[in-house]
């Protein structure tokens, strides 16, 4: 089904290759939008360019790009693609991310949890900021997780140096994403640029298969039992993407479709505005 609305709006999905992201990319593109895919598999990529032009023979606009978004210097390589090739942008859907059982470090030396889960939100939307306020009306979906619960963010070791646990690196970067949410909605108000937040659901994907141990391997099977399908999952995203219900609401945590209350800790509009700094710190901007 095309749906008007998405004609001429040019959207970028990132972690296309699979999952929600994948589903995101593929009903966007059927609606009618230019559908630009991140990933870091390049095989992937192409194959997926392919089975999309395949599948919507009306709307042949898709683009893809590759980037390592735990890697600074990617993301920055990835933004400055874009601007080569587009004058703007009207949506953004950080979806790229993933979960690690064992402490590892970014390119850049940065706990891999809070780089790619945290970092690559906070400093791709930043350098596609421009773009997004070409466009008369922008919307920026960040993909994150009820995971935040019970999540608290410790300044003096925001990257786990000590007691290191893949869930709770998982939860803190989930908050991470819900209070850049809320300080970009206020650093954005006033503009033609809306930011929202959502859970998508416990979902099947291939999320985190790349952890060893035996605790993943015997827990994860029993968890995805539990799971909705990565249909179910993109929905929430798709709407925040695309539905006129959302147009001018800004700063807001979804489920289901719906706005929900997150945490009290995801609230707290005094460490949002601290985790932008530090992270600007981090990333240089």
């Amino acid at each position: 089904m095309e749906n008007t609305s998405l004609i001429n709006k040019i959207i970028m999905v990132t972690g296309a290759t699979s999952g929600i992201g994948k589903v995101t990319a593929d009903v966007l593109m059927g609606m009618g939008a230019t559908v630009i895919l991140v990933g870091r598999n390049s095989q992937k990529l192409t194959g997926l360019v392919a089975e999309l032009k395949q599948k919507h023979e009306t709307n042949q606009r898709v683009d893809s790009m590759l980037a390592d978004l735990s890697s600074l210097s990617q993301i920055k390589a990835l933004a400055d693609t874009f601007h080569e090739r587009y004058d703007h942008l009207d949506v953004l859907v950080n979806n790229a991310g993933g979960m690690f059982m064992q402490r590892q470090e970014s390119p850049d030396g940065i706990e891999l949890t809070f780089a790619l889960n945290h970092l690559n939100y906070f400093y791709l939307t930043n350098l596609l900021l421009d773009s997004l306020k070409n466009s008369p009306s922008a919307r920026i979906v960040n993909v994150a997780s009820k995971a935040h619960f019970g999540a608290s963010l410790d300044f003096e070791d925001l990257q786990l140096k000590k007691g290191y646990s893949g869930f709770k690196a998982y939860g803190r970067s989930k908050l991470a994403n819900i209070l850049f949410t809320k300080e970009l909605a206020r650093r954005l108000n006033g503009t033609s640029v809306t930011v929202n937040a959502l859970h998508p659901g416990f979902v099947a994907t291939n999320f985190g298969k790349g952890n060893n141990g035996w605790f993943y391997k015997l827990i994860m099977p029993l968890f995805t039992l539990a799971a909705i399908s990565p249909e179910e999952g993109a929905e929430t995203s798709i709407y925040l993407a695309s539905s006129p219900e959302v147009e001018g609401k800004s700063g807001l945590y979804f489920e289901q479709k719906k706005a929900v209350t997150p945490s009290p800790q995801a609230q707290n509009m005094e460490t949002a505005a601290h985790l932008w700094n530090v992270s600007a710190e981090m990333v240089n901007l």
